[in-house]
């Protein structure tokens, strides 16, 4: 029994054993990463241009520049907030893609630059954080899906181009001069706001400006009308690049008027798209790899272990561990639970010592007090004792089953 002297068994897992755990979730979550990277780059190379009125791609917005030129409406691309406000007039119609992008600093002098202009203002997909400084009196509703729709308004503009593929943001107005057309949901997705001699139009999606979609319904025909009623386009692309955008980004009337925008404003649609998918998708391998619920179900053994193996394997376990303690009570259990049935002890009542001493001393015919003390006794203080005991709980057994 010199082996009967080691080691706890719940030491904790070695490197290994955590790199096997985790490794198929490593794996899934650098497929995840690659595929993410992937997906981004190809939609990178589709969307780089944008809206741009100089790009050929499929959301590039070349064909509809090309067609104002053919008509004498001449086009110029514009990319910071001073150029696009040097030019405005009453022979120009001002294209804002991204009324998003800019700061309330920039919301504020772009509106007192076209508030007396006599020209036209397109924005497209104005948010409620833009409307609010762009167009007082607007308010920006939920988006709804692009799809065709009807004009039912009486904008002749509208009313000449049909059905056309319109959609996403929505607006409605208090007290304000307006013609609303192509109604989603009640609301208007197209809104014109009369301002004196000019105007200001809101369309909630640019969609029909791509050059992908330019042909579909009537999205040529309102689009032409739009941008070309006057004989000067400028086709302001905002740009994060653009240093008015840090000269002050306080007020939205002045530098005392707070900033409406929320955090989740600032965060491009994609992204946010993007996080919910990865977040499913760990929320789907953390299941995958989670333990199934149910009853144990017991293996074949690829290989048979004898069990003097396994007893000297967990001897030695207790050894390296130094646990005379786990080794001690494990001999006192088993002889407890050996010698129990041997005295007419029943098995719930074999390790409670004011049940089973009284019942070996009866059986051996001795009242030795130290049937306590080697039954229930405390743990050796070193291997030669941890030895000792086991001899004596052997010769005790052997006592008891030749009585």
């Amino acid at each position: 029994m010199t082996g009967v002297t080691a080691a706890s068994t719940s030491s904790a897992p070695t490197p290994h054993q955590v790199w096997v755990r985790i490794r198929g979730l490593l794996l899934a979550l650098l497929v995840l990463i690659a595929a993410g990277i992937a997906l981004a780059t190809v939609r990178f190379g589709d969307q780089h241009g944008l809206l741009d009125p100089r790009s050929a791609d499929r959301y590039g917005s070349r064909a509809i520049s090309e067609l104002l030129k053919e008509r004498g409406v001449s086009v110029d691309v514009v990319t910071t907030l001073d150029e696009a406000t040097a030019e405005v007039g009453p022979d120009t119609t001002l294209l804002v893609t991204s009324p998003n992008l800019l700061a309330p600093r920039q919301q504020s002098e772009l509106r007192a630059a076209t508030d007396d202009s006599a020209g036209r203002t397109v924005l497209l997909a104005a948010s409620p954080s833009s409307v609010h400084t762009l167009v007082p009196g607007v308010r920006a509703k939920s988006a709804g899906p692009v799809a065709p729709r009807s004009p039912e308004c009486s904008l002749p503009a509208a009313r000449s181009a049909g059905d056309v593929e319109t959609g996403g943001v929505r607006y409605a107005s208090d007290g304000l001069d307006t013609i609303g057309c192509f109604p989603s949901g009640g609301l208007p997705t197209l809104l014109v706001v009369e301002q004196g001699a000019g105007d200001t139009v809101l369309l909630g999606s640019p969609d029909l400006l791509h050059n992908h979609r330019l042909a579909n319904q009537g999205n040529a025909s309102l689009a032409l009308q739009l941008l070309g009623s006057r004989p000067h386009l400028v086709w302001y692309l905002p740009s994060l690049a653009d240093t008015s955008a840090t000269a002050g980004n306080r007020g939205t009337e002045g530098d005392d008027a707070p900033d409406n925008r929320s955090f989740a404003d600032l965060i491009p649609q994609g992204w946010l798209w993007g996080t919910l998918q990865l977040a499913l998708a760990a929320v789907l391998a953390a299941i995958w790899r989670a333990r199934r619920l149910g009853p144990l179900v017991t293996e074949r053994l690829p290989v048979a272990i004898r069990a003097s193996e396994s007893t000297e394997g967990r001897a030695r376990l207790y050894r390296k561990a130094n646990a005379r303690d786990r080794a001690a009570e494990s001999l006192r259990s088993a002889a407890r639970t050996r010698i129990a049935p041997l005295v007419g002890v029943p098995p719930r009542d074999a390790h409670s010592p004011s049940t089973l001493v009284p019942a070996v001393s009866a059986r051996l015919g001795s009242a030795d007090d130290s049937l306590q003390t080697l039954l229930f006794g405390p743990a050796p203080s070193e291997d030669a004792a941890l030895v000792r005991l086991a001899d004596q709980l052997d010769t005790l057994e052997r006592e008891v089953r030749t009585s």
